[in-house]
């Protein structure tokens, strides 16, 4: 028996640059609602990675959702897009720029992956909690036509 609901944010966007900003501080809010800082930074560079690889990569758009769901002692967070190809994790040489996100990704969570679906793929990665039975209101699945900043998150009551 599931003692605790799972609690879910969604945000809709096209992954670039300026709308990878924002995803960061919908999360970083959800996260302080949820009375889960301390998972901030990590799944902030986990995002940022995943929406850059869509930004990067994606085709036939750069469309894509974001899913952040806290369910008992695990947060996941996954980037959905319409490309079916699903990533590599590269041995990028030592004076490279880009090619180490999904190391990156691996190395600091829990657990990661990729898999096909009906509309492309889904690269999710998961981050212990460290915490059973966190407490909290159930999350606000926000788009970003609803939310532009911060402030406009904490004045919807998402941040609590």
């Amino acid at each position: 028996m599931i003692s605790h609901p799972s609690r879910q944010c969604t945000v809709e966007l096209q992954a670039l640059p300026s709308r990878i900003g924002q995803v960061r501080r919908i999360l970083s809010a959800q996260l302080r609602y949820w009375h889960l800082d301390q998972l901030i930074d990590r799944a902030a560079l986990g995002v940022t990675e995943l929406l850059t690889n869509v930004h990067r990569h994606a085709q036939p758009d750069k469309m894509c959702t974001v899913e952040i769901e806290l369910l008992l002692d695990r947060l996941t967070v996954s980037v959905r897009d319409h490309d079916p190809r699903l990533p590599v994790v590269e041995d990028a040489p030592d004076l490279s720029t880009c090619g180490r996100g999904l190391a990156m990704v691996a190395a600091m969570s829990e657990s990661w992956g990729a898999r096909r679906d009906a509309s492309g793929k889904v690269v999710w990665f998961t981050l212990p909690t460290g915490v059973s039975g966190v407490s909290g209101a159930p999350g606000i699945g926000l788009g970003l036509a609803e939310v532009e900043s911060v402030g406009e998150v904490e004045a919807a009551g998402v941040v609590g």
